[in-house]
């Protein structure tokens, strides 16, 4: 998807948004333990989408539903202990996602990778932004139900 795509065309099926390096100092559910600012806007982006169903994409767990309570970790994208794209497809072929479209992510470029991985057919509407400040305008604009360009 570019960035000119429009999503109020469609309801996804499957939202999938990031994790974050900012989290509680103990044992949460996925859906209250990432409080960074990047994770909540892309948070409150998907759930205005209003999905059937929501997904975390954590870089150690790989696929989380918003009650899976889980340890505060520090293990960011890319590095040898981060979900590997392999896991991420394992893990939506034992949930019976695969075939769920359509599929929206949200998040950066290591992190759509990831997801494009198991869905190759995803809407980023984040794609192409040039930097954070632009892809939590475009955020803003998801969760207010406006165009983004």
């Amino acid at each position: 998807m570019t960035a000119n795509d429009r999503l109020d065309y469609f309801k996804p099926q499957l939202v999938v948004i990031p994790c974050g390096s900012r989290k509680l100092g103990s044992p949460a559910r996925s859906a209250d333990i990432y409080v960074g600012s990047y994770h909540r806007a892309c948070r409150k982006a998907a759930d205005a989408l209003q999905p059937d169903r929501l997904l975390i994409l954590s870089a150690r767990h790989g696929f989380l539903d918003l009650d899976d309570v889980i340890e505060p970790y520090d293990t960011p994208h890319g590095t040898a202990e981060a979900v590997t794209s392999q896991v991420l497809l394992e893990q939506a072929t034992v949930r019976d996602i695969l075939a769920l479209d359509p599929v929206v992510a949200l998040g950066g470029a290591r992190h759509i990778s990831l997801v494009r991985s198991v869905w190759p057919h995803i809407h980023t509407p984040l794609a192409g932004a040039r930097g954070m400040g632009e892809q939590m305008a475009r955020l803003a604009a998801l969760r207010e139900g406006r165009d983004y360009i």
